[in-house]
């Protein structure tokens, strides 16, 4: 079957951008105004907007979600010699952010129905001789919006006196027990890449935090460590957030409500419709979960039977979809002089052979929803 042009794209940014369009066309305008594109204002009325629905003390804005996490880590001493855990399940800049500092990534494998770092390998981690004095944090991931249980490893952490810094790139909105993620460990890191939940016109990034000497040290390091004009304290790095992005973001804010809550509806929708198809247990091996406001569905991604055949069904229909992700972090070649091997993560292995995401942006149509089904139930008919 030839190719067809995509339609039914995995996101729509053409589409949300038609409902904001004057907000966010005055908004950059006052920044060209002003003249002033670095730091200033615009970004510190967003950092102060942004931590109010968050419900975190402190948030500060920096160039990307990856420096986010470098950032965090920084301010957090992590360095040659140290390990940090983190899922082998993932984007890569969870690592990259570990490895770029000189310290060791410590994979752990996932759970097999919610693709979150398992608790019980952290434990495992913590509890081994040899990771003893070694490990400086851990770094959970609130993988494609749905949050972890950051609890126990909270509590893990507190036992073994190390920090938690939560991955919440994907998860800006969700909830659990009206608590925001990303605000329950020591630091909160968060991605505005256009792609995400509350995303930008281009890359940015926040590190939240309840602790004011961390997020002044956030502020440090963000501005090449200076304390003073031309005086600097610190080794930092260049990671300011710039106005345009701050007042793209805070238009955007003022919907995240309503944008989280229309995820969540389709996510639903995208149930019914399976069930209705007799699809789950009969091709669709699994699908995504939420209590709740725990999952804010950034991405709506199922276990597929036949994955890369139904993938390719789904493009000759004139649908997107994207594997998130192919190749877990263990067996990236970045990380081959690690030493691990295939079958070290077995659970990971298996997602990454299985995982599908499908459509999921608030606009959205229900008709879009059902052709999306229909197709993939036509596929697995045969």
């Amino acid at each position: 079957m030839p190719r067809q042009p995509d339609q039914i794209p995995i996101i729509d940014l053409k589409a949300q951008y038609k409902t904001i369009r004057k907000e966010l066309q005055q908004a950059l305008d006052e920044v060209f105004e002003s003249q002033h594109f670095i730091l200033g204002a615009a970004v510190e009325k967003f950092e102060a907007d942004a931590a109010a629905y968050l419900g975190a003390r402190h948030a500060v804005g920096v160039a990307s979600g990856s420096d986010a996490l470098l950032l965090a880590l920084m301010a957090l001493g992590v360095g040659a010699g140290d390990a940090v855990i983190v899922p082998t399940f993932t984007f890569v800049a969870t690592a990259t952010a570990v490895a770029r500092l000189g310290a060791t990534p410590l994979f752990a494998d996932i759970e097999p129905e919610n693709f979150l770092i398992d608790v019980k390998k952290v434990e495992a981690l913590l509890a081994d001789k040899k990771n003893s004095g070694r490990i400086k944090a851990i770094v959970p991931v609130h993988l494609f919006g749905r949050m972890c249980p950051i609890k126990p490893i909270i509590a893990l952490a507190g036992k073994h006196k190390i920090s938690v810094v939560e991955d919440a790139a994907q998860a800006f909105g969700a909830r659990a027990a009206g608590k925001a993620a990303g605000t329950l460990g020591d630091l909160g890191c968060y991605s505005f890449f256009p792609t995400k939940n509350l995303g930008g016109v281009g890359d940015g990034g926040l590190v939240a935090t309840g602790d004011a000497a961390l997020a002044a040290k956030i502020r440090l390091l963000r501005a090449h460590g200076e304390g003073a004009k031309y005086r600097h304290d610190v080794v930092g790095v260049n990671s300011r957030l710039d106005a345009l992005q701050a007042a793209a973001l805070g238009v955007k804010l003022r919907h995240i409500e309503r944008w989280c809550a229309a995820r969540i509806a389709r996510a639903e929708y995208y149930g019914k419709l399976f069930q209705e198809r007799k699809l789950i247990g009969h091709g669709v091996r699994s699908i995504p979960k939420g209590h709740e406001r725990e999952h804010a569905f950034n991405y709506y991604v199922i276990r597929a039977e036949k994955r890369d055949a139904l993938k390719n069904h789904l493009t000759a229909a004139g649908i997107q979809s994207e594997i998130y992700y192919p190749i877990p972090l263990h067996l990236q070649p970045c990380f081959a002089e690690l030493g691990y091997r295939k079958g070290d993560f077995p659970v990971a292995e298996q997602a990454a052979d299985e995982v599908l995401a499908l459509p999921l942006y608030p606009e959205l149509t229900a008709a879009q929803q059902e052709a999306v089904a229909e197709t993939i139930a036509g596929f697995y008919r045969g």
